[in-house]
């Protein structure tokens, strides 16, 4: 028979959205018999598998909760580790995945069509460590499969856990300005604000060939004097010769399986300023946003905390509970900012009680607050 990771990577490769309800439910009631935090969850809000019918009645868990719990059915081939500081359990959040051949083929097909819509392979720069210098990181290994997929035998890394090699960087940057080749451009919003710092204390443009590319990634985090979308285009322009078009920011997670991308004139029918982007999602992750208060779906376009149900998360939990504030609208998603969970109090109460059905310590709760 054929398996539910079977299936799952099947649609990945070849989707088919009108078989998405059919396969996500079916996601949904294997991951309910194989993940008991999430079974005991279900159960406390008297949510069972066979009451399921359409797929906003599955209940989305908090992203929190992978920090407080084992959110995997099986042995995982890797596990990877959300960024920042340890809170509540003095755990960072962890994400197990069980077959990374999945996360691979969501990963790079999306990608694929969003960074390099134009079937090129060129150099590639990594301003985040890849998968060799940083394993636990979701953001490394994909980055180590965009140059093997999308990279040529001259890419490079220029970053380690401990941050940016800026020689290295500069190096790189000054061959390809003088090789006449484009290249790419991966890593983090605050590896590219250190790289614009650098150069413009040192006075030194560097003038990128045609239709070469950066993606960030990770907003204001890691940042003493944060970035926003626009002026990370603007400088990229400014001091890199990138035109904004393919300035391409990124919206993922590492408990999510699959990625978001700002859609440009370059990789979509939309054409708007850095900063007033939709971002597009691939067609096996279904985004609705939610009332901060009930988690009852808003209509599209009016504001809400977004929830996704990611297929490519099968082998953890599909359905997640995002504290960030959005709309959803025209087949892609805007993000508007955060918000903290004391400030929507169903978000906050649903992670209060998949903590408190999970036996997890009362104070990890009360640290959310």
């Amino acid at each position: 028979m054929t398996s539910i990771f079977d299936e799952v990577l099947s649609f990945v490769r070849s989707p088919e959205p009108e078989r998405f309800e059919h396969l996500a439910l079916k996601v949904f009631r294997y991951q309910f018999d194989r993940i008991a935090p999430y079974r005991e969850y279900c159960l406390s809000i008297g949510v069972a598998p066979e009451a399921v019918r359409a797929l906003d009645q599955v209940p989305p868990v908090s992203t929190v909760a992978f920090k407080y719990a084992e959110l995997g059915g099986g042995r995982a081939e890797r596990i990877f580790l959300t960024s920042g500081t340890s809170v509540g359990l003095n755990e960072r959040g962890r994400h197990f995945v069980p077959r990374l051949e999945i996360y691979r083929a969501s990963a790079m097909a999306h990608i694929g069509r969003m960074l390099f819509a134009d079937n090129r392979r060129m150099p590639i720069l990594a301003i985040h460590p890849t998968a060799e210098r940083m394993p636990e990181s979701s953001l490394g290994q994909m980055i180590s499969w965009c140059i093997e997929d999308f990279g040529t035998e001259t890419s490079v890394c220029a970053a380690t856990p401990q941050g940016l090699e800026i020689v290295r960087a500069r190096e790189f940057l000054e061959a390809a300005e003088h090789a006449g080749e484009p290249v790419g451009i991966l890593g983090t919003t605050a590896a590219c604000s250190a790289l614009f710092e650098t150069l413009r204390s040192d006075g030194k443009r560097i003038k990128l060939p045609a239709r070469s590319r950066l993606m960030d990634t990770g907003g204001a985090k890691g940042q003493a004097q944060p970035l926003d979308a626009a002026a990370v285009a603007e400088l990229a322009a400014r001091w890199l010769g990138i035109e904004p078009a393919l300035v391409i920011n990124e919206y993922g997670m590492t408990e999510m399986c699959s990625q978001f991308y700002d859609a440009t004139r370059f990789n979509s029918a939309f054409d708007a300023p850095p900063g007033e982007r939709l971002k597009l999602g691939p067609p096996w992750v279904r985004a609705t946003a939610l009332d901060p208060v009930t988690l009852a779906p808003v209509e599209n376009g009016r504001l809400g905390l977004l929830s996704y149900f990611d297929l490519a998360n099968v082998g953890s939990v599909s359905a997640l509970l995002t504290e960030d504030l959005g709309t959803v609208e025209r087949g892609g998603i805007r993000i508007i900012g955060r918000t903290p969970a004391s400030e929507a109090r169903g978000c906050a109460l649903g992670i209060a009680q998949f903590l408190a059905q999970n036996d997890l310590p009362a104070r990890a709760a009360a640290e959310r607050r």
